[in-house]
């Protein structure tokens, strides 16, 4: 047993495992009879409530949960039964802004720094590993925190230069290591490091990644905003507790799929859920064999998805008690190669006019592939199309528009730490901090 503190500032438990909240709180029914007529920052008020109000005072928390979500996360057409959940409006233009947003301010909220001897309060150091879009979403997240220092670890070579930029040319409390290997390295190194006496004797470490509660719960907010914005159309069908509405998230550490699952536990009536993968099928294979069986990561073109021993497999696991049936009754699969990402990227533009970033077409082509008569399907459009902008021109043959806000990034001076993923190197490194 722990306390929502202690889960969200130790971030990986003293066994290595990862944290659960004792119960999930259902949410009551006039709560989704009238989720429609509320906002999205009422509906992950409510939504939170349930999830940390018996931890967190109630004023803190809706300040907490209204500070996070400066930006909206709309529901966008595409097909006549197939909508897109753009999570791409928030500061990095990536759906990760949200869960790390949110733990930065719980964090803060939590966290009144222990004093030194010398008198000077004594840092919390959060490491996270990164494949993509996590670097970005929880530097910027944390950037500027007074008492936190960042160090974000990810892939030489094996994120976009956009990406890169939005964690390596930030400076103030935000150090950037380029790892020489890939993402499973990255997030080896940080587990590790959480696992060390002498380095949390050292220094006080937590994790950003979606391996911690505070980052990863609070995705469940915009499954429960997709569900009232279609409910708002009129093109959801309820009956029995159930809709005919089915969720398709891109899925590569599967913490956003996890907090699906608990909103899911929480009431919220999606019908199912589809897991997309790119060529990183491990999840895909599980549910045909009822074996787990992790791999090297392949790199790919949806590199956010490059992920080849998912760390959030053992909640799913948890949340149905391992059983292999009762998973694949809520969940099934799909797996994608680089040339099916391009090929559906290309005719979901030429047909719609609407631009797919790598990750959102592996969700798309599932719901096209997987939807059924009567069905209303909702796939995550994880991050900005621009923040691949040299691929995705490519493909759709177009020169789509960088925000400028992301262009603010680039313009930036890269400042990253080379490190080989041999953990002494690592250890080294943070114990001369």
């Amino acid at each position: 047993m722990a306390t929502l503190e202690k889960a969200v500032v130790k971030g990986l438990a003293e066994d290595r495992g990862l944290y659960m909240p004792e119960k999930i709180n259902k949410l009551p029914q006039a709560f989704f009879d009238h989720i429609d007529g509320l906002s999205f920052r009422e509906i992950a008020r409510n939504v939170a409530d349930a999830f940390f109000g018996d931890d967190v005072e109630g004023e803190a928390l809706r300040k907490i949960v209204y500070d996070t979500l400066a930006f909206d996360v709309p529901v966008h057409k595409i097909d006549e039964n197939i909508y897109s959940l753009e999570l791409f409006h928030g500061p990095t233009l990536a759906f990760k802004d949200v869960g790390a947003r949110f733990m930065a301010r719980l964090l803060q909220y939590f966290v009144v720094p222990a004093s030194a001897e010398d008198g000077k309060a004594a840092p919390i150091n959060v490491l996270v590993a990164t494949s993509g879009d996590t670097g970005s979403a929880v530097a910027n997240g944390f950037l500027g925190v007074d008492g936190i220092n960042v160090y974000v670890l990810y892939p030489k070579g094996k994120v976009s230069k956009i990406q890169e930029s939005q964690f390596t040319t930030l400076g103030k409390n935000i150090t950037a290591i380029e790892v020489d290997g890939v993402f499973d390295d990255c997030q080896a190194l940080v587990k590790n490091a959480f696992m060390d006496e002498e380095l949390n004797a050292h220094m006080r470490l937590t994790s950003a990644n979606s391996i911690n509660v505070a980052r990863f719960l609070p995705q469940a907010f915009y499954y429960f905003n997709a569900y009232a914005r279609l409910k708002q159309c009129g093109v959801l069908k309820i009956a029995d507790g159930k809709s005919n509405m089915v969720m398709c998230t891109p899925s590569g550490n599967f913490g956003n799929i996890t907090a699906g699952l608990f909103g899911m536990r929480m009431g919220l009536p999606i019908k199912r859920f589809i897991a997309a993968n790119n060529a990183n099928d491990i999840f895909y294979k599980y549910l045909q064999t009822g074996k787990y069986e992790p791999k090297p990561s392949k790199q790919t073109l949806a590199n956010a998805m490059d992920v080849g021993d998912p760390s959030n497999f053992a909640r799913i696991l948890d949340l149905y008690n391992g059983s292999w049936e009762d998973i694949k009754a809520d969940i099934s699969g799909a797996t994608y190669t680089d040339d099916d990402i391009r090929d559906t990227m290309r005719e979901c533009y030429n047909r719609t006019g609407y631009v797919l970033d790598p990750h959102g077409a592996c969700g798309y082509r599932a719901l096209r592939g997987q939807l059924q008569p009567g069905e209303v399907g909702v796939f995550c459009e994880t991050a900005h199309p621009a923040k691949f902008k040299e691929k995705v021109d490519a493909i759709i043959g177009a020169d789509i528009e960088i925000p400028e806000r992301l262009a603010a990034f680039m313009r930036g001076t890269k400042q990253s730490i080379p490190m080989s993923k041999d953990f002494a190197e690592f250890k080294s490194f943070l114990m001369s901090r």
